[in-house]
């Protein structure tokens, strides 16, 4: 059995592959003269194809079969039967989206004929192609394999399992005389075998036929243990962590097993490619648009008190890394050369006076963010995610609520659920939960959503503001006096 991209590759090159020998296959003088023997489907024209028009109609062919299929290239276990339907149905769906285009006037539709005999070999033979390359789940007893570089973790999750355990994966920092050493206070041991590094982690999890993967990373090491659970992901293995160390972002809810399920599924790669395209899409059309807008901000700026257009800030970044943003200065400069790295009042609905009047509109507006999307086509920040903080502003948060580095598991973005809720970093805690709630449902279509509300919120408070300018602007009569 294969996994991971080689059996994503294998499931998507099948179909692709199959789909054109059938329609080669329908093709054939041979195959016509017996179809015209079945009743009522004998009745339809037959007819050939040029070199060209088949190339046009094995593309079109080909694509639909593709993303029809899509939901089987993951390697989840299934049994044969399970296997076979869910193929089945898909080649359905795939025949039926083909004769959905006959209706249109699509100059390289498949001919009724065609399209019938290409779909009853597909029907044939894609179903046991996957059949043959699923992944099979375990019978009899479940195996389990402990993954981390916690080492002292690993006697008490090897004891709380109740599958067969038949081995640990670890970084090859972790020796072997580190595991089972200390645990809980006492000096313990386990005879369990190490089965490889964390680069061997899918050949691992392959060859000994692992239905269960228990996580055991330390709090700082995210990013393998996001790679780790990628992995379990992309192979169809359930992924546990236990119950001591579970992480509000990894699992919903604790019920009272020692061992719980990890119920955050990783971005597929080709979402994962997407996001970044929109992120890339995003920013440039965004900074070409706004053009303008730079401009006169920047001109405004500099004539109120001659002082610097740009504003940098450290942010903290995916993973607790750090980055550089800039923002459109809106304040007096150097407004905290006293004071330090603080949340400006205005966040909590009060009045800060270092804001100055142009400051103000930006502010309002949300214009002082323009500069960031900049940041967004350098990769450090994506349009949707957690707002970053300053590392002095996370440090102070981080001692008042003990999760806050939960928000680092993804990467920062221009608004988040929580800016469009209205809750900034006055409320930590809260703060925190919406980011959490953003990382579990994270998607592209989440994303959208977000987006979409940010950018309605954007004009609503554009509105506004010009609404209040017009009411503050006294009205004057022909000779220049106020009306009253």
């Amino acid at each position: 059995m294969i996994g991971g991209w080689r059996y994503r590759l294998a499931g998507g090159l099948g179909a692709v592959t199959f789909t054109v020998l059938a329609l080669a296959l329908a093709y054939q003088s041979v195959i016509q003269d017996l179809i015209v023997l079945v009743p009522f489907v004998g009745d339809l024209p037959i007819r050939s194809a040029t070199v060209q028009e088949f190339a046009f109609e094995a593309l079109t062919t080909a694509t639909i079969v593709a993303v029809a299929f899509a939901p089987l290239y993951k390697p989840q276990p299934r049994r044969l039967l399970d296997t076979w339907l869910f193929a089945v149905r898909r080649t359905a769906i795939a025949v039926l989206a083909l004769a959905t285009i006959g209706y249109f006037d699509y100059t390289y539709k498949l001919p009724r004929l065609t399209l019938i005999t290409a779909g009853a070999v597909l029907m044939a033979t894609l179903p046991a192609y996957f059949v043959a390359i699923r992944r099979r789940p375990v019978d009899g007893e479940e195996r389990t394999v402990i993954v981390g570089n916690a080492a002292e973790r690993i006697p008490r999750i090897s004891r709380a399992a109740d599958a067969n355990v038949v081995g640990y994966v670890a970084p090859q920092a972790v020796k072997d005389s580190e595991i089972g050493m200390i645990d809980g206070g006492h000096v313990t041991s386990v005879d369990i075998p190490r089965l490889g590094g964390l680069s061997r982690l899918e050949e691992v999890l392959l060859s000994h036929n692992a239905d269960t993967a228990v996580l055991s990373f330390a709090g700082e090491d995210r990013s393998e243990l996001f790679g780790a659970l990628a992995v379990c992901h992309e192979n169809g293995v359930e992924a546990q962590i236990h119950s001591d160390y579970a992480d509000p972002v990894l699992t919903n809810e604790i019920d009272g097993e020692p061992l719980v399920d990890i119920d955050l599924e990783p971005w597929d790669p080709q979402d994962q490619v997407l996001k970044r395209l929109f992120d890339i899409c995003f920013a440039g059309v965004g900074l070409v648009v706004l053009t303008p807008i730079i401009a006169v901000i920047a001109i405004a700026i500099k004539l109120e008190d001659g002082g610097p257009i740009l504003y940098w800030q450290e942010r903290t970044a995916v993973f607790g890394k750090t980055f550089t943003i800039a923002k459109f200065r809106s304040m007096v400069p150097n407004a905290e050369s006293e004071s330090g790295a603080t949340i400006s009042a205005e966040d909590a609905g009060g009045t800060d006076p270092r804001v100055t009047p142009v400051g103000t509109v930006l502010r309002t507006s949300h214009l002082d963010e323009i500069p960031q999307l900049w940041s967004v086509l350098l990769g450090d920040m994506s349009v949707v995610g957690p707002r970053p903080e300053r590392p002095s502003l996370d440090a102070d948060m981080e001692s008042a609520v003990e999760e806050w580095p939960n928000r680092w598991f993804v990467r920062p973005g221009l608004t988040g659920l929580a800016q469009i809720n209205g809750v900034t970093g006055t409320d930590p805690e809260r703060k925190l939960q919406y980011d959490i709630e953003y990382i579990r449902q994270q998607s592209l279509s989440f994303d959208g959503k977000i987006v979409i509300r940010q950018l309605y919120q954007v004009l609503t408070d554009a509105i506004s503001l010009l609404r209040s300018d017009a009411a503050d602007t006294p009205d004057t009569g022909d000779d220049g006096t106020p009306n009253r």
